[in-house]
Protein backbone atom coordinates (compact mmCIF):
# COMPACT_ATOMS: atom_id res chain seq x y z
CA UNK A 1 0.00 0.00 0.00
CA UNK A 2 0.81 3.60 -0.57
CA UNK A 3 0.29 6.95 -0.07
CA UNK A 4 -3.14 6.34 1.46
CA UNK A 5 -4.44 3.66 -1.05
CA UNK A 6 -5.35 0.09 -0.73
CA UNK A 7 -3.79 -2.97 -2.86
CA UNK A 8 -6.74 -2.71 -4.75
CA UNK A 9 -6.93 0.45 -5.60
CA UNK A 10 -2.78 1.24 -5.94
CA UNK A 11 -2.58 1.51 -9.99
CA UNK A 12 0.96 1.23 -11.52
CA UNK A 13 2.90 4.29 -11.57
CA UNK A 14 2.61 6.17 -14.72
CA UNK A 15 4.25 8.76 -16.65
CA UNK A 16 5.95 10.77 -19.44
CA UNK A 17 9.27 9.95 -21.18
CA UNK A 18 9.84 13.05 -23.31
CA UNK A 19 12.85 12.44 -25.86
CA UNK A 20 14.11 16.07 -26.93
CA UNK A 21 16.02 14.23 -29.98
CA UNK A 22 12.64 13.87 -31.52
CA UNK A 23 10.48 16.42 -31.26
CA UNK A 24 10.13 18.97 -34.32
CA UNK A 25 8.12 22.05 -32.36
CA UNK A 26 5.33 21.32 -33.92
CA UNK A 27 3.53 22.10 -30.58
CA UNK A 28 0.52 19.86 -30.93
CA UNK A 29 0.78 18.68 -28.01
CA UNK A 30 0.78 22.41 -26.40
CA UNK A 31 -2.57 22.64 -28.80
CA UNK A 32 -4.09 19.01 -27.52
CA UNK A 33 -3.55 19.81 -23.66
CA UNK A 34 -5.32 23.10 -24.13
CA UNK A 35 -8.34 21.75 -26.28
CA UNK A 36 -8.62 18.11 -23.97
CA UNK A 37 -8.39 20.34 -20.42
CA UNK A 38 -10.39 23.89 -21.54
CA UNK A 39 -7.33 25.98 -20.95
CA UNK A 40 -7.77 29.71 -21.55
CA UNK A 41 -5.28 30.91 -24.48
CA UNK A 42 -1.75 32.14 -23.36
CA UNK A 43 -0.81 33.47 -26.71
CA UNK A 44 1.94 36.24 -26.27
CA UNK A 45 3.33 38.52 -28.21
CA UNK A 46 6.62 37.73 -29.95
CA UNK A 47 9.79 38.51 -27.99
CA UNK A 48 12.10 38.91 -30.69
CA UNK A 49 14.33 36.48 -28.94
CA UNK A 50 12.62 33.47 -30.02
CA UNK A 51 9.60 31.66 -32.03
CA UNK A 52 8.13 30.54 -29.16
CA UNK A 53 4.90 32.16 -28.57
CA UNK A 54 3.84 31.01 -25.31
CA UNK A 55 7.34 31.47 -23.44
CA UNK A 56 7.12 29.29 -20.12
CA UNK A 57 4.58 27.19 -18.38
CA UNK A 58 1.97 28.75 -16.53
CA UNK A 59 -1.37 28.53 -15.46
CA UNK A 60 -2.58 28.55 -18.75
CA UNK A 61 0.28 26.83 -20.12
CA UNK A 62 0.66 23.21 -19.14
CA UNK A 63 2.80 21.97 -22.07
CA UNK A 64 5.11 24.21 -23.36
CA UNK A 65 7.54 23.48 -26.18
CA UNK A 66 10.86 25.51 -26.15
CA UNK A 67 12.46 26.81 -28.99
CA UNK A 68 16.58 26.95 -28.01
CA UNK A 69 18.65 28.13 -30.64
CA UNK A 70 22.42 27.48 -29.97
CA UNK A 71 25.60 28.43 -32.79
CA UNK A 72 27.08 25.94 -33.52
CA UNK A 73 30.90 24.48 -34.01
CA UNK A 74 29.72 23.01 -37.42
CA UNK A 75 29.87 25.00 -40.82
CA UNK A 76 26.95 24.90 -41.90
CA UNK A 77 25.30 27.93 -43.63
CA UNK A 78 23.20 28.71 -40.91
CA UNK A 79 25.37 28.33 -38.45
CA UNK A 80 23.57 27.31 -35.43
CA UNK A 81 21.13 24.63 -34.50
CA UNK A 82 17.87 24.69 -33.08
CA UNK A 83 16.78 22.30 -29.56
CA UNK A 84 13.30 21.55 -29.22
CA UNK A 85 11.44 20.46 -26.46
CA UNK A 86 7.85 20.05 -24.81
CA UNK A 87 8.23 20.71 -20.97
CA UNK A 88 5.89 20.10 -18.34
CA UNK A 89 4.98 19.57 -14.71
CA UNK A 90 7.34 16.94 -13.45
CA UNK A 91 5.15 15.26 -11.49
CA UNK A 92 8.09 14.34 -8.54
CA UNK A 93 8.59 11.61 -6.33
CA UNK A 94 9.12 13.95 -3.49
CA UNK A 95 6.91 16.91 -4.33
CA UNK A 96 7.26 19.72 -2.23
CA UNK A 97 3.74 21.33 -3.11
CA UNK A 98 2.13 18.61 -1.53
CA UNK A 99 3.95 19.36 1.66
CA UNK A 100 3.01 22.92 2.00
CA UNK A 101 -0.70 23.01 0.83
CA UNK A 102 -2.70 23.99 3.73
CA UNK A 103 -6.23 22.86 2.17
CA UNK A 104 -5.28 19.08 0.62
CA UNK A 105 -5.94 20.55 -3.06
CA UNK A 106 -2.98 18.93 -4.05
CA UNK A 107 -2.69 15.33 -3.61
CA UNK A 108 -1.34 11.91 -5.26
CA UNK A 109 -3.16 9.92 -7.43
CA UNK A 110 -3.60 6.59 -7.54
CA UNK A 111 -0.97 6.15 -10.27
CA UNK A 112 1.44 8.28 -8.16
CA UNK A 113 1.74 11.86 -9.82
CA UNK A 114 0.30 15.06 -8.37
CA UNK A 115 -2.89 17.30 -9.44
CA UNK A 116 -4.96 19.75 -8.08
CA UNK A 117 -8.28 19.92 -7.17
CA UNK A 118 -9.39 23.43 -8.13
CA UNK A 119 -12.84 22.93 -6.32
CA UNK A 120 -10.35 22.89 -2.83
CA UNK A 121 -7.91 25.40 -3.96
CA UNK A 122 -7.98 28.58 -1.95
CA UNK A 123 -5.42 30.54 -3.90
CA UNK A 124 -2.88 30.72 -0.85
CA UNK A 125 -0.10 30.46 -3.53
CA UNK A 126 2.31 28.52 -0.83
CA UNK A 127 2.86 25.79 -3.20
CA UNK A 128 3.86 28.16 -5.87
CA UNK A 129 8.01 29.10 -4.21
CA UNK A 130 7.80 25.70 -3.13
CA UNK A 131 8.23 24.48 -6.87
CA UNK A 132 11.86 23.88 -7.50
CA UNK A 133 11.43 23.81 -11.49
CA UNK A 134 9.18 26.66 -11.43
CA UNK A 135 6.16 25.09 -12.48
CA UNK A 136 2.95 25.83 -10.15
CA UNK A 137 1.65 29.29 -11.32
CA UNK A 138 -1.70 31.22 -10.12
CA UNK A 139 -3.96 32.28 -12.47
CA UNK A 140 -5.04 36.42 -13.40
CA UNK A 141 -8.95 37.28 -12.20
CA UNK A 142 -8.75 33.54 -10.63
CA UNK A 143 -6.36 33.40 -7.74
CA UNK A 144 -6.13 29.71 -7.75
CA UNK A 145 -3.31 27.37 -9.22
CA UNK A 146 -3.49 24.90 -12.32
CA UNK A 147 -0.77 22.89 -13.84
CA UNK A 148 -0.84 19.70 -16.25
CA UNK A 149 -2.70 16.60 -14.02
CA UNK A 150 -0.95 14.15 -16.46
CA UNK A 151 -4.83 14.27 -17.93
CA UNK A 152 -5.53 12.24 -14.42
CA UNK A 153 -9.49 12.09 -15.80
CA UNK A 154 -7.94 10.04 -18.99
CA UNK A 155 -5.73 7.88 -17.22
CA UNK A 156 -9.13 6.70 -14.92
CA UNK A 157 -10.63 5.69 -18.16
CA UNK A 158 -7.56 3.56 -19.54
CA UNK A 159 -6.55 6.08 -21.97
CA UNK A 160 -3.29 7.75 -22.67
CA UNK A 161 -2.57 11.58 -22.18
CA UNK A 162 -3.76 14.01 -24.77
CA UNK A 163 -0.39 15.30 -25.48
CA UNK A 164 1.20 11.87 -25.98
CA UNK A 165 -1.73 11.00 -27.89
CA UNK A 166 -1.31 14.07 -30.62
CA UNK A 167 2.71 14.15 -30.61
CA UNK A 168 3.28 12.88 -34.23
CA UNK A 169 6.79 11.79 -33.47
CA UNK A 170 6.72 10.18 -30.50
CA UNK A 171 8.33 12.59 -28.69
CA UNK A 172 6.28 12.49 -26.08
CA UNK A 173 5.92 8.68 -24.83
CA UNK A 174 3.75 7.63 -21.85
CA UNK A 175 3.48 4.38 -19.87
CA UNK A 176 4.43 2.83 -16.66
CA UNK A 177 7.43 4.49 -15.16
CA UNK A 178 9.44 1.77 -14.97
CA UNK A 179 9.15 0.40 -18.80
CA UNK A 180 9.89 4.52 -19.68
CA UNK A 181 12.70 4.44 -17.77
CA UNK A 182 14.83 0.87 -19.14
CA UNK A 183 13.67 2.50 -22.58
CA UNK A 184 15.19 6.01 -22.48
CA UNK A 185 18.45 4.26 -21.15
CA UNK A 186 18.69 2.47 -24.24
CA UNK A 187 17.67 5.42 -26.18
CA UNK A 188 20.42 7.13 -24.72
CA UNK A 189 22.75 4.80 -25.68
CA UNK A 190 21.97 4.10 -28.60
CA UNK A 191 22.01 7.78 -29.29
CA UNK A 192 25.58 8.34 -27.62
CA UNK A 193 26.91 5.33 -30.15
CA UNK A 194 25.94 7.35 -33.24
CA UNK A 195 28.37 10.32 -31.46
CA UNK A 196 25.63 12.98 -29.79
CA UNK A 197 27.87 12.95 -26.85
CA UNK A 198 25.50 15.29 -25.23
CA UNK A 199 22.74 13.01 -24.86
CA UNK A 200 21.73 12.51 -21.27
CA UNK A 201 18.60 11.72 -18.95
CA UNK A 202 17.15 14.25 -16.75
CA UNK A 203 15.08 13.35 -13.93
CA UNK A 204 15.16 9.26 -14.64
CA UNK A 205 17.37 8.32 -11.24
CA UNK A 206 15.03 7.49 -8.24
CA UNK A 207 17.70 8.91 -5.92
CA UNK A 208 17.97 12.64 -7.26
CA UNK A 209 16.89 15.59 -5.38
CA UNK A 210 13.44 14.82 -5.97
CA UNK A 211 13.12 11.01 -5.66
CA UNK A 212 12.86 11.07 -9.05
CA UNK A 213 10.23 12.48 -12.10
CA UNK A 214 7.44 10.73 -13.16
CA UNK A 215 7.58 13.27 -15.98
CA UNK A 216 11.80 13.35 -17.04
CA UNK A 217 13.55 13.61 -20.47
CA UNK A 218 16.01 12.62 -22.80
CA UNK A 219 18.58 16.13 -23.43
CA UNK A 220 20.73 16.98 -25.83
CA UNK A 221 22.68 19.16 -23.82
CA UNK A 222 22.95 19.97 -19.88
CA UNK A 223 19.99 21.20 -18.14
CA UNK A 224 20.62 24.86 -17.82
CA UNK A 225 20.22 24.95 -22.09
CA UNK A 226 16.70 23.83 -21.09
CA UNK A 227 16.03 26.32 -18.68
CA UNK A 228 15.92 23.12 -16.03
CA UNK A 229 17.38 23.71 -12.74
CA UNK A 230 21.01 21.04 -12.87
CA UNK A 231 20.53 19.30 -9.53
CA UNK A 232 16.91 19.99 -7.91
CA UNK A 233 15.99 19.26 -4.60
CA UNK A 234 12.74 19.53 -2.51
CA UNK A 235 12.67 22.14 -1.15
CA UNK A 236 10.72 21.01 1.98
CA UNK A 237 13.33 18.34 2.78
CA UNK A 238 14.71 20.41 5.50
CA UNK A 239 11.18 21.58 6.96
CA UNK A 240 11.38 19.33 10.19
CA UNK A 241 14.82 20.48 11.03
CA UNK A 242 13.50 24.43 10.27
CA UNK A 243 10.96 24.08 12.49
CA UNK A 244 12.57 21.94 15.26
CA UNK A 245 15.33 24.82 15.33
CA UNK A 246 12.16 27.57 15.22
CA UNK A 247 10.55 26.16 18.59
CA UNK A 248 13.91 25.34 20.22
CA UNK A 249 14.82 29.21 19.75
CA UNK A 250 11.37 30.24 20.71
CA UNK A 251 11.69 28.69 23.25
CA UNK A 252 14.50 29.34 24.39
CA UNK A 253 13.22 33.24 24.15
CA UNK A 254 10.42 32.51 26.40
CA UNK A 255 12.61 31.37 28.89
CA UNK A 256 14.83 34.73 28.99
CA UNK A 257 11.35 36.51 28.99
CA UNK A 258 10.39 34.52 31.83
CA UNK A 259 13.32 35.33 34.09
CA UNK A 260 13.81 38.60 33.14
CA UNK A 261 10.19 38.96 34.42
CA UNK A 262 10.72 36.89 37.84
CA UNK A 263 14.19 38.89 38.06
CA UNK A 264 12.70 42.27 37.78
CA UNK A 265 9.89 41.31 40.52
CA UNK A 266 12.34 40.39 42.74
CA UNK A 267 14.65 43.59 42.73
Amino acid sequence: MRHGYTAEQTKPQMGFFTDTSLCIGCKACEVACKEWNQIPDSIQELTGMSYDNTIDLGANTWRHVQFIEQPTQIETEAGFRWLMSSDVCKHCSEAACLDVCPTGALFRTEFDTVVVQEDICNGCGYCVPACPFGVLDQREGDGRVWKCTLCYDRLKDDKEPACAQACPTNSIQFGELGDLRERAKVRVLELQERGVEGAQLYGADPDDGVGGMHSFFLLLDEPEAYSLPPDPKVTTRDLPDTWGAAFAAAGALAAGIVASFIGARRR
